[in-house]
């Protein structure tokens, strides 16, 4: 199917839902195609790749790690430091 550019910009939306189901659509300027809208098959990560982004995250999310108070101390400010009662 070839169609303007002009008339494409209303009907974008449908044109990719046409060109997703299969067809290609050719976008021309002047009666000559310039864009031609396919469909693509969806990338496909190897495993290798998979786990080495999962490294990349876990890597980042370790380097971006703030500190804080340890699970043993996190109430600790509820209580006084002299007399360990609460406040």
């Amino acid at each position: 199917m070839q169609i303007p550019v002009s008339q494409a910009k209303g009907q974008l939306l449908e044109l990719v839902r046409r060109a997703e189901a299969g067809e290609q659509i050719e976008l021309t300027r002047r009666g000559q195609p310039v864009v031609a809208l396919v469909r693509t098959a969806p990338r496909r990560r190897s495993a290798e790749e998979k786990r080495r982004l999962i490294d990349e995250i876990i890597a980042s999310a370790r380097a971006n790690r703030t500190p804080g108070p340890d699970a043993a101390h996190a109430a600790d400010f509820l209580y006084d430091d002299e007399t360990g009662l609460p406040k």
